[in-house]
């Protein structure tokens, strides 16, 4: 439950009332009618307006701003898989899963003897 005060942001509109999706409100009451849909009143200062709506249709900032860095460092992630030719981390993300674990095993295979990296150098420079 959100509290009273709270900075949020307008995610949807569930019953097409014409809610400015995108912008940021304050939560300024609960809706305690058990007869009513909707669970919050919102005041949206750009509309200068209030608002009621459900849970669904406002989010807080704070999660919006995390589910967004959660988002970039994924899409940097794959870009970064594709940059280095890590076929195994661009299909460990595109099917979902635990980074670190692929970065670790990653890293140990990189981590080779100081022979075998010549031995590997020399190997490239035939080709």
């Amino acid at each position: 439950m959100l509290r009273l005060g709270e900075r949020i942001v307008i995610v949807a509109d569930a019953f097409e009332q014409g809610l400015p999706i995108g912008d940021y409100g304050y939560l300024i009451a609960y809706d305690r009618n058990p007869d009513n849909a909707f669970d919050y009143v919102i005041r949206v200062p750009q509309a200068n307006r209030n608002f009621y709506v459900t849970a669904e249709d406002v989010e807080t900032e704070e999660q919006l701003l995390a589910a967004q860095a959660e988002s970039a460092t994924h899409e940097a992630l794959i870009d970064y898989a594709l940059s280095t030719h890590n076929e195994k981390l661009f299909h460990h993300l595109m099917n979902g899963g635990d980074v670190e674990a692929v970065e670790m095993e990653t890293t140990t295979k990189e981590s080779l003897s100081q022979a075998d990296f010549i031995k590997q150098v020399n190997l490239r420079a035939w080709i």
